[in-house]
């Protein structure tokens, strides 16, 4: 099932998108990274402290999920889709270390889950962003549609753990240490934390 819905998806359309496809799967990541840098460093009116909040966690989860994902994709060790399947169309120049999880999706949804948890606009661009980017791993032709998943999941996973409560009590003394110093930086007011 898994090889069948790789097959209706891996370029299977005009081949007008294969240009935006090649951005989404391998750059479109980068956005998401650069939403939530902006997302910290933008000297909001409101919501100041909380989105920087929000930015820590999501950078963390992204983080620890890239890391947690290196010993699985060692352990499954499961062939990308160019490699079992050599007829398969490849967009992209890819290595053919393992495949399970996706990289790109495990760090694109821990970032983008980060974000929502504290902003639910950012962060649902963030995921609708990150959705672009597993769809778009497997029309290239890196990825079965399963690596995505699993690296949606793992990197989702991830932010909630971050998320409970002991944790998300040090991931804001640290994100209000680094707001703090940032402001005083740049000179800026104390961040208001209310909506």
């Amino acid at each position: 099932m898994d090889y069948s819905i790789y097959k209706a998806i891996d370029a299977g359309g005009p081949s007008a998108l294969n240009g935006l496809a090649r951005f989404c799967a391998n750059d479109l990541v980068f956005v998401i990274v650069g939403i939530v840098a902006l997302t910290f460093l933008v000297p909001w009116r409101d919501r100041r402290l909380e989105r920087r909040i929000g930015a820590v966690l999501a950078t963390a989860a992204g983080g620890i999920a890239l890391l947690v994902a290196q010993p699985i994709a060692n352990a499954v060790d499961r062939a990308r889709p160019f490699v079992t399947h050599p007829h398969a169309t490849l967009l992209i120049h890819h290595s053919s270390d393992a495949g399970f999880p996706s990289d790109h999706a495990t760090g694109a949804f821990g970032l983008a889950m980060g974000l929502w948890l504290y902003d639910r606009a950012i962060g649902a661009l963030a995921l609708v962003l990150a959705v672009i980017v597993g769809l778009a791993r497997v029309y290239v032709g890196a990825h079965y549609p399963s690596d995505v998943v699993a690296g949606a999941l793992l990197g989702i996973l991830v932010a909630l753990v971050l998320y409970l409560p002991p944790l998300r009590a040090l991931i804001a003394r640290i994100a209000t240490l680094c707001s703090a110093l940032y402001e005083r930086i740049l000179g800026l007011t104390p961040a208001r934390t209310g909506a």
